[in-house]
């Protein structure tokens, strides 16, 4: 990277060309986010132009606005002519309305039209993310007349691999891979050839169903039809890997209980990150005063026998520990679509099993410390051990199962994660803990 500064900084512009000519686009990208506005817009003016669209792509959306609030109607045109129209929706969707404007001034209408289609189809959709940019075959031709056709025009798409097959209402009907088609004689009607059994979606499918299917059928694209089956574009892998970590990094924000943002966390302001969290922290704050009003409830327990009041953290934590286990499998299970709302029974049965190892394994242990290094009674120590017995058998319990019902309630099983479900199990452990404790000590 010094060497591009250096180069940048010294006029050698034709030096830099020739280093830039041997790297890949999104490596090229990365140089951009470390340099100041001059000196990007002296990048970007003398990379080719069968480069720079591709490069802009990759640009944080600062970045790109950067650029295009720098740069002619003529590079802007350039620019827009060049990329694929997923790319071009994505990069839009980010921008603000000056920008917006200059970028459709300088488009063509049918790319016009074709941009406010996109930006009508709801968010995080197939429609939203789908391409035009594929290769389409009428079902009357020969594989000759498909090879040629695909010669013709499918220099401008994003993929070749897998082409499509439509009737005369641009039904799909069928598809047939590039490699089949190289290898069969030029004669044959395609429709003899195609395969019919397509996985397709529709322009208002969820992303997050579609990616599951990627990962289901180990799919490289998929057509997107409308509501009377016409192919109107397709999906390729590229998005859907987009779409796999913009969802798991919502996953990951709701088990934190967290609401999910797209925005990088540097680029967001000190408000819109208290927006995101202070929701579910007041929820869970107000369930946890319901752990102190446990407690007080069971006070002259805790002042007929002091020594209690120092394992309930073991316990609580051990709980919840124990539930998250549980909760984080399940939820992942769901996602990959492994585990289904009917299955419940079955997971709560092997939970109980597990945790019933689990629990006497831990417990067992927990009582060996109690009364040999701690020095604590007998009884006491069969008390708490038995609390924490009984308090890792409610935890899988409720840690494999609540997931699997918000599911049922049409919830993402992610909100059933670590906090909350931390929260349940500690004023269940403590409700446990002081029930035992009353009955073995015959404490008041």
């Amino acid at each position: 990277m010094e060497d591009i500064f250096h180069l940048l900084e010294t006029n050698q512009l034709n030096k830099v060309r020739e280093v830039l000519a041997d790297m890949q686009p999104v490596d090229i990208a990365e140089y951009f986010e470390d340099m100041s506005r001059e000196q990007g817009l002296k990048l970007f003016r003398i990379l080719p132009k069968s480069l720079s669209s591709d490069i802009f792509s990759y640009l944080s959306s600062d970045k790109q606005q950067e650029i295009i609030e720098n740069i002619t109607d003529e590079e802007v045109r350039n620019i827009i002519n060049d990329m694929f129209i997923d790319d071009t929706v994505d990069f839009i969707e980010e921008m603000p309305a000056n920008v917006v404007d200059k970028i459709l001034q300088n488009t063509t209408s049918d790319m016009r039209n074709l941009i406010n289609q996109f930006l009508r189809y709801p968010e995080n959709s197939a429609g939203s993310v789908m391409t035009v940019e594929y290769v389409s075959l009428k079902n009357d031709m020969n594989i000759g007349q498909a090879l040629h056709s695909i010669k013709r025009f499918g220099i401008d798409n994003e993929t070749i691999d897998i082409c499509y097959i439509i009737d005369n209402q641009r039904k799909l009907v069928g598809y047939i891979s590039l490699k089949k088609l190289i290898f069969l004689d030029d004669d044959i009607p395609l429709i003899e050839a195609m395969e019919t059994n397509v996985i397709s979606c529709r322009t208002t499918d969820d992303q997050e169903n579609i990616a599951s299917d990627f990962r289901k059928y180990d799919l490289t694209s998929m057509p997107v039809v409308d509501n009377e089956d016409r192919l109107v574009g397709i999906i390729t892998i590229d998005d859907v890997v987009d779409v796999i970590d913009q969802e798991y990094t919502e996953d990951l924000q709701k088990m934190a209980a967290m609401a999910p943002s797209d925005e990088e966390y540097l680029k967001e302001s000190v408000f819109s990150l208290v927006k995101q969290r202070i929701g579910w922290l007041l929820i869970l704050m107000i369930l946890a005063t319901f752990t102190g009003i446990i407690i007080r409830t069971y006070e002259g327990v805790l002042q007929s026998a002091m020594v209690l009041i120092s394992f309930i953290p073991m316990l609580m934590s051990t709980g919840g520990n124990a539930g998250a286990q549980a909760s984080t499998l399940i939820t992942r299970g769901i996602a990959l679509e492994e585990i289904e709302l009917s299955d419940i029974k079955e997971i709560f049965w092997k939970e109980l099993r597990v945790s019933i190892v689990i629990g006497l394994v831990l417990s067992v242990v927990n009582f060996l410390i109690i009364y040999y290094l701690s020095d604590i009674d007998y009884t006491v120590s069969f008390a708490i051990s038995l609390s924490l017995f009984i308090t890792i058998i409610i935890a899988k319990g409720v840690g494999s199962t609540l997931p699997i019902v918000a599911k049922g309630f049409k919830l993402d099983p992610a909100i059933m994660a670590s906090p909350l479900i931390t929260t349940i199990i500690d004023a269940c452990a403590l409700i446990v803990f002081f029930l035992v404790s009353t009955h073995y000590l015959h404490l008041a």
